[in-house]
């Protein structure tokens, strides 16, 4: 069987067959190892591995890994908080600040622990993501020379001037028009607009108010659409809007390269587009994942959520218990509304495909279910 021709400014900037990234997803590289990364890439589009919590030599390793898997473009996104609050740099002293000023979150933590019969599990690396942390992160993927950089969170300016010396092309990440007017000024190749439809960090505004109006707003700086969008029709509908391509992070979560367990998975699958909500409960920063007994623990307590990254790290300690007893019930299972529309687990190359010929038949039906004239 032949394969669709779908093709965009995308495809040329990036050296790749069809206007479809992968987002850089994780906790700690599981929703983005390099099996899948390469799979994606392999298959045409972009892939792109996770680096959030990740160590830097870590990510230079899983960087290489993926160059052993495939001779194809690939990214790394990396979180840049634009804004953190004052904190320590380590595990440790966080931890400190969050006894001293506010024991009864790390109370209600603990009881929650409790609740759940689960052992304390610390997480290994005691970095915290700083700027300190994010530099010796940037610095791996500048040394490893990567195709592609994406900064899933906060400003790239910094970033710029070093990868654009070395051939390296640049995305922000934007969930409003003045995050995009940010990007487009620190001098990014792409902006990738996100709609609060989308999984993981997410902002205020719906996908397609954001890229339709960001379109003209950073222009000639073009832009990819992203959040909530799960198939053809939505490719489809996003190239209308005059994005040249989609960052797409849900429809490969129940990819069979993606590190998640089958369960976490299915629990996507099975779910509806009302059951992913935005919560500070996980980071401190919104994120949509799936409601659970954790998120409405928080929501029912009466206690503000912290800014991150000490709310991260109280709740992070807290996925490593889970995780660690194998309670993936009580995971933070980030996924965007798109989920509704999931049937089931497949392949990375087979989901590229279907992706690439159900936008083709989206265009190529409007004609024939729309009159219209010049």
């Amino acid at each position: 069987m032949s394969r669709p021709i779908l093709r965009t400014e995308l495809c040329d900037l990036l050296d790749i067959e069809y206007p479809i990234m992968l987002a850089g997803m994780g906790v700690w590289g599981m929703g983005t190892p390099p099996e899948l990364v390469a799979a994606v890439s392999d298959a045409g589009g972009l892939g792109v591995l996770g680096g959030s919590a990740l160590e830097p030599e870590e990510v230079r390793r899983r960087i290489q890994r993926v160059r052993q898997l495939t001779d194809k473009p690939f990214g790394v996104d990396l979180l840049l908080p634009a804004s953190l609050a004052a904190a320590s740099t380590t595990r440790t002293g966080v931890w400190k600040e969050l006894a001293k000023n506010h024991p009864e979150h790390v109370k209600f933590m603990h009881g929650l622990l409790d609740r759940f019969e689960l052992a304390p599990v610390p997480v290994d690396n005691d970095l915290v993501n700083s700027d300190v942390y994010a530099e010796a992160q940037i610095q791996v993927v500048l040394e490893e020379e990567v195709p592609v950089f994406a900064a899933g969170l906060g400003d790239p300016a910094r970033v710029v001037p070093r990868a654009r010396d070395q051939g390296m092309k640049v995305i922000g990440l934007a969930g409003t028009m003045r995050n995009a007017e940010r990007n487009r000024d620190a001098g990014v190749d792409i902006v990738v607009c996100q709609g609060t439809e989308g999984g993981g960090h997410t902002g205020p505004v719906a996908t397609l108010p954001l890229v339709a109006q960001t379109v003209d707003a950073v222009a000639p700086v073009p832009v990819v659409a992203a959040g909530g969008i799960s198939g053809g029709k939505g490719i489809a509908a996003a190239l209308t809007l005059g994005a040249i391509g989609v960052w797409m992070g849900t429809a490969f979560l129940v990819a069979e390269e993606c590190g998640l367990p089958n369960v976490v998975k299915d629990d996507i699958i099975d779910g509806k587009a009302t059951d992913f909500r935005v919560s500070q409960a996980w980071t401190g920063k919104t994120l949509r994942a799936k409601r659970s007994v954790i998120t409405d623990a928080w929501a029912e307590a009466g206690l503000e959520p912290l800014p991150s990254p000490h709310q991260r790290v109280l709740m992070e300690d807290f996925l490593s218990a889970a995780i660690d007893a194998g309670r993936w019930d009580l995971y933070m299972n980030a996924a965007g509304q798109g989920a509704g529309m999931l049937g089931e687990r497949r392949p990375a190359a087979e989901i590229v495909a279907d992706l690439a010929a159900g936008t083709v038949k989206a265009l190529t039906e409007i004609p024939q279910r729309v009159e219209f004239s010049a």
